[in-house]
């Protein structure tokens, strides 16, 4: 599943792309897409801006309303000039919005809804999400205390709930809780408000690091076509995707393990991240 800065950058990259323009076509698979809140059709509204909400996509439209996307495992937006030829099948489209220039297409985006801008912040998926790691006005301390409530879960699970903080996912789950030297198994209860500080911020710096601005040219926008937050294997990451390999710290094999009821692969250094003992 894409995490935070994934779904930050392809943010950034269809504000820059779409904002200001007018929609001149609209369709797409899900019928409820194609019957807009009180019967205003998006053909002819201006696309105002797109941002990121944790691992939420929002495309907000002149009329009123807002096209809340989750791209999930297998998502991603496409942008193409007018008559190139897509990367991905017609079968995969489920979202194509048509400008004069460009043309934004959402494949296999199995989540895709329009809300009134009026009661965005109160819709469900929304209404909860902790504080967003790479919004300005990011709070560490309700993050913290939000994990705090947490206190019978293990510390990884506790880091990937997005009522608690939003934008992690499993890569920055492991490398967080390496740099913060936490064993992801530990109960919250047993972790250190300093650990909690350490570990919240150092996931806000990773993440930060990896949304550093570009060049807002169409090679940005291409770099949306592969939006699935799927890392290069020759990143240089701590524990994450090196099972087996020795830790570059101490030389301990890094060790996998299935974690939580969602059996998320967590990554992690025994000797490094030492187990918390329970007195």
């Amino acid at each position: 599943m894409p995490e935070g800065d994934s779904i930050f950058r392809a943010a950034r990259g269809l504000h820059r792309a779409l904002a200001g323009r007018t929609v001149s076509g609209f369709e797409s698979v899900f019928p409820h897409l194609t019957n807009p809140l009180e019967d205003r059709p998006l053909t002819g509204q201006l696309v105002e801006r797109v941002e990121a909400r944790g691992k939420h996509l929002l495309m907000w439209f002149s009329g009123g309303v807002v096209l809340r996307s989750h791209m999930r495992m297998h998502g991603s937006w496409h942008l193409y000039r007018p008559g190139e030829r897509w990367q991905r099948p017609r079968h995969e489209m489920r979202i194509v919005l048509e400008t004069a220039d460009i043309i934004a297409v959402a494949f296999s985006v199995p989540i895709a809804e329009l809300e009134s801008a009026a009661r965005i912040e109160q819709t469900e998926p929304l209404k909860d999400l902790g504080p967003d790691l790479l919004r300005d006005d990011f709070d560490a301390g309700t993050a913290i205390a939000r994990i705090r409530d947490r206190s019978e879960m293990e510390i990884a699970d506790a880091l990937l709930d997005q009522r608690a903080l939003a934008g992690i996912g499993n890569v920055y789950k492991s490398e967080s809780l390496f740099a913060a030297g936490i064993n992801p198994f530990t109960p919250v209860v047993q972790v250190t408000t300093e650990k909690l500080e350490r570990v919240v911020s150092t996931a806000a710096r990773l993440m930060r690091a990896n949304v550093g601005d570009g060049n807002p040219s169409m090679r940005t926008y291409a770099g949306l076509r592969r939006t699935t937050g799927r890392f290069d294997p020759g990143a240089r990451l701590w524990v994450y995707g090196r099972a087996g390999k020795p830790c570059r710290r101490c030389g301990t094999p890094i060790q996998r393990a299935r974690q939580g009821v969602h059996a998320r692969s967590t990554y992690w250094c025994p000797t490094c991240q030492k187990a918390e003992v329970r007195t």
